[in-house]
């Protein structure tokens, strides 16, 4: 079935506990073909450098391993709206810090409220400026100072995508008691099923580049050289270079000249799966907990109010919707070697209480964008709007400087 305003409407207002959408994905190669997951920092002694735990499906138990996480589920989700909103097909409250006119970080273009970790609440907005006034100062930044969950129409204006994918304003005034806000919609996506492997790596040099003779040395402006009158000295003696490369200072690996030794890799050595399944799950109880007891006016909603939060909640739900049809549509390339594909069409269930049991129905993007527009101008007219234009913050000269001073560290001093 289609999803109308009016049913989204009602299921959000009471009898549904929300949305879930579950479906199969499998890697472009075809099912069985290596796919890699996300690694993470462990200890050396650790088996794998995976996400793996074991699940409880059917009444057994599955050796499962993550393949996007519910924080990167969400980034990904934010930057596809991010993109609906610049191409103009979303009309979406955006804040952000607009580095174009910033000496040597133009290429930053705007990093908004969307892109930063902590959303609205991020240390990159607060360490910017809104007329000259530190953006925790200005008139908007202490309206979201001030929100919370009963009373987050600052948020709902500003920043609806935080009351979607959740924040916490622990970088604001208050610090750790700060307003949190709980996700409303998660999603991940798992395989199930997964049996690690191996990989193999090695690399024969072009140059025939050799360690007998060739010893790097560090110099003063952080580069390397052969010859050791030119090396930096510390107690006399010429410094050895350390890059980024493998093996022992000195080497020419370590600027990533030589043969690469074949070698075995079983801790990250990517992994087949039985299936891989996308799990997304979108709460109306948790939407159902925002309250919104003042218009955009600051004006007491009185009698409106229950209609009011019922079609604020119908908007963020929309826009909720409007991010899984937008990611789905946008494809899965999560990272090198772990490209997806859907083996289905997005299909969505409406999940109500008790023996109500569920239904289900289909949305396109470009459905569930319209639907978003619908549902934004039936709050609007009791007063709950959001912000049409983008709200541009320059970044404080610190923040600024703090950047320029970390990209010659970060490009290793080049």
């Amino acid at each position: 079935m289609a999803l109308t305003l009016d049913a989204l409407h009602d299921a959000v207002a009471g009898g549904t506990a929300g949305v879930r959408a579950r479906f199969e994905l499998e890697p472009l190669g075809g099912p069985g073909d290596k796919i890699a997951p996300p690694t993470y920092s462990t200890a050396e002694v650790a088996p794998t450098k995976y996400a793996e735990e074991t699940r409880r499906i059917d009444g057994a138990d599955v050796r499962c391993v993550s393949l996007n996480s519910v924080a990167a589920q969400a980034n990904t989700m934010e930057e596809t709206l991010l993109e609906a909103a610049r191409a103009g097909r979303l009309a979406l409250p955006l804040v952000s810090v607009d580095f174009r006119e910033s000496e040597g970080l133009a290429d930053l273009d705007r990093i908004s409220s969307l892109q930063a970790p902590h959303r609205i609440f991020d240390a990159i907005l607060r360490d910017s400026l809104l007329d000259d006034q530190l953006f925790r100062m200005s008139p908007i930044g202490r309206a979201v100072t001030e929100a919370s969950t009963r009373n987050a129409e600052a948020l709902y204006r500003y920043s609806p995508a935080t009351l979607i994918f959740g924040g916490w304003d622990s970088t604001g005034p208050r610090g750790g008691r700060g307003a949190k806000y709980e996700r409303a919609l998660t999603s991940e996506i798992v395989g199930i099923g997964a049996m690690p492997g191996t990989r193999a790596a090695s690399r024969i040099d072009p140059l025939g580049i050799e360690l007998a003779g060739n010893t790097l040395y560090a110099t003063e402006d952080g580069s390397w050289t052969l010859n050791e009158d030119e090396a930096k000295k510390e107690k006399g003696k010429a410094v050895l270079y350390t890059g980024s490369g493998d093996g022992a200072p000195g080497r020419p690996s370590q600027v990533n000249h030589g043969n690469v030794t074949p070698s075995l890799d079983a801790r990250a050595g990517g992994v087949t799966v039985d299936r891989v399944e996308a799990i997304t799950v979108l709460s109306f109880i948790q939407l159902r907990r925002i309250g919104f007891p003042l218009n955009s006016n600051g004006e007491p909603l009185g009698e409106k109010r229950r209609e009011a939060e019922q079609a604020a909640r119908t908007a963020l739900a929309a826009l909720a919707l409007a991010a899984v049809t937008l990611s789905f549509e946008q494809g899965f390339d999560l990272r090198s070697r772990c490209v997806l594909v859907p083996t289905a069409d997005l299909e969505f269930d409406l999940v109500r209480r008790g023996s109500g049991g569920s239904s289900r129905f289909s949305l396109t993007g470009d459905e569930a964008l319209a639907l978003t527009a619908q549902a934004v101008e039936a709050a609007a007219s009791y007063g709950l709007v959001w912000q049409a234009d983008e709200v541009l913050l320059r970044p404080a000269d610190r923040l600024a400087q703090l950047v320029r001073n970390s990209r010659p560290a970060g490009n290793g001093g080049a």
